[in-house]
Formats: structure tokens, C-alpha cells, sequence
């Protein structure tokens, strides 16, 4: 499949999570501590997903079993980012964040963090500031307002 399928199946995912999670939490029946017992469900997902499926395609692969210091030590920090971000959006809703806000935040403002890191590590700009495109300071803005428009003014 192109690249782009897999893309959409992400914002897929991700833009269901905070609705799904959110529904998984409150079927806990517990308002003080159903976020954390949802949230070990969620890692619990994490290790079947993200442990036992690779182990599963590199076993059918014939893949070596030699990783390096380097590419271990930044999958294991993307990991922690990863389940970091989850652990903070789940507490952004036990702390009364409507997830049509939350989501909508986290999931406007990612993009532009990403876009911002991608650019300064992938392609580092020569002439500071000034490298950035206009069309590109334009999508960054146009994307916290999209964030900004949508969390301020859901659907009732």
C-alpha cells in the first residue's frame, strides 16, 4: 500500500482514540482512579501491538536479532514520547478537559510541533527564521487556528 494509506489509517486511529478512551474511562465506573485502570488497558494494547507484532514479523521475516545502541536508544525515547503524550492527554481529561478540546488541541498542535522539528532536524535552515516559506509559517498558523476554532466552538 502507498504511504498515504497507512497516513490516514493514523488519523484514523488517532482521532478516535480520545472519544474511545474517554468512554472506556467512564465505563470503569470509578471518577477517581478510571483514567489510570483505563490507561493500563491502553498499555496493555501498547504490548500486544507494539511488542508482540513486531516479534511476529521479524520471526516470519528471518530478521537478525542484532539492534544498535543508537537506533535503540531513540525508538525507546520515541516510545516514552508516545506513551508520555497518552499519559498526559488521558490526565488533561480526569482534569475536566472536554474531549472535543482535548483532542482537538493535541491533535492540531502535534502537527505543527512535528512540522517545526522535522523541518529544524531533517533540514536545518542556513539563514535562521527567514528559510521558512510563507506558505509554510501560513500552514502553521492556519493549523493552531483550525485547533483554536474547533475546541472553542464544538458541536453541541
Amino acid at each position: 500500500m502507498h504511504w498515504i494509506v497507512f497516513a490516514f489509517m493514523s488519523i484514523t486511529s488517532w482521532g478516535l482514540y480520545v472519544n474511545v478512551i474517554h468512554i472506556g474511562t467512564k465505563a470503569m465506573e470509578d471518577p477517581i482512579n478510571g483514567r489510570f485502570k483505563a490507561f493500563l488497558f491502553i498499555g496493555l494494547a501498547y504490548f500486544i501491538i507494539a511488542v508482540i507484532g513486531p516479534i511476529a514479523v521479524l520471526l516470519l521475516n528471518n530478521a537478525k536479532w542484532e539492534f544498535s545502541t543508537k537506533g535503540m536508544v531513540y525508538s525507546t525515547a520515541a516510545g516514552m514520547a508516545g506513551a508520555i503524550g497518552a499519559f498526559c492527554l488521558q490526565l488533561a481529561l480526569f482534569k475536566g478537559g472536554p474531549p472535543t478540546a482535548v483532542g482537538s488541541i493535541i491533535f492540531a498542535g502535534a502537527p505543527i510541533v512535528n512540522a517545526l522539528a522535522a523541518a529544524v532536524i531533517f533540514n536545518p535552515p542556513e539563514d535562521g527564521l527567514s528559510a521558512f516559506k510563507w506558505q509554510f509559517v501560513l500552514g502553521v498558523i492556519l493549523a493552531a487556528t483550525g485547533g483554536y476554532l474547533v475546541s472553542t466552538f464544538p458541536p453541541k
